[in-house]
């Protein structure tokens, strides 16, 4: 592991988002975490080990507030991770030809991303969460939706993992807003979508919409939807191979 250099980028605050990254030629790959993830998970340390194995430039980080990262999670919403991830691909800009390989919300984050970016040559987005907070907001009843509201907090469910990480309702604003900039400019990125059939965080058929409409507005564009048996995480050795066959080509 001596080759993984420590990461410190100030963000529009001035409190450190902080990342792990690999050099390498050719090219290099993002990886773009999900919500309430850090950075190293089975995914990022697979594609770290893939990147080593040839030569690739690999990166990681964690968005401010969350995992490593200064801040508290509360004082940013999903603009401020969208910026955290415009920092982070700044800093790989010189670089080689970059790959963002995105999980859940992090997995939009790419997408939105790769539209402005001419450095992303090709994304991998990992059961994405396409307008999550939008989403969430009319999957929930009316009276905890305005409970939200009213409020201004609410966590994603009330599951022990969840309940101590409270979302501002801004988020459900943010997620709107750029759910309806996502495809008012598309540049054609080759983009796969993986996802689990048995969903039930992020369901496949927003994937499937997802794919329509961009289809739809751009019938040239070079994007695929895959489809396996699996949950949300897709992060069994099958699912992994299946990651790494879309990452390397092999």
């Amino acid at each position: 592991m001596s080759d993984l250099q420590t990461v410190h980028l100030a963000g529009s605050d001035g409190k450190l988002i902080r990342g792990d990254r690999i050099e390498g030629a050719d090219r290099q790959i993002l990886f773009i975490t999900g919500f309430l993830s850090k950075r190293w998970g089975s995914k990022s340390q697979a594609l770290a080990k893939w990147c080593r194995e040839q030569g690739w430039g690999f990166c990681c980080y964690d968005v401010r507030g969350f995992g490593d990262s200064e801040g508290t999670f509360s004082d940013y919403s999903l603009s401020d991770w969208i910026a955290d991830a415009r920092t982070v691909v700044s800093l790989l800009q010189g670089g080689p030809r970059l790959t963002i390989v995105g999980n859940s919300i992090g997995g939009w984050i790419a997408w939105l991303i790769a539209q402005d970016r001419s450095i992303v040559e090709r994304l991998v987005l990992i059961a994405p969460a396409f307008n999550m907070m939008g989403e969430r907001a009319k999957e929930i009843s009316v009276e905890r939706c305005d409970r939200w509201k009213t409020t201004g907090w609410m966590p994603w469910d009330d599951d022990p993992l969840h309940k101590d990480w409270p979302l501002a309702w801004q988020w459900v604003e943010e997620s709107e807003r750029y759910w309806a900039e996502s495809f008012l400019k598309l540049r054609q990125v080759k983009t796969t979508i993986l996802h689990g059939l048995q969903d039930r965080v992020i369901r496949p058929a927003g994937s499937w919409r997802f794919v329509e409409e961009v289809l739809r507005r751009d019938p040239e564009f070079p994007i695929e939807l895959l489809l396996k048996t699996g949950d949300h995480r897709l992060s069994s050795p099958e699912h992994l191979a299946t990651l790494r066959r879309l990452v390397t080509g092999e």
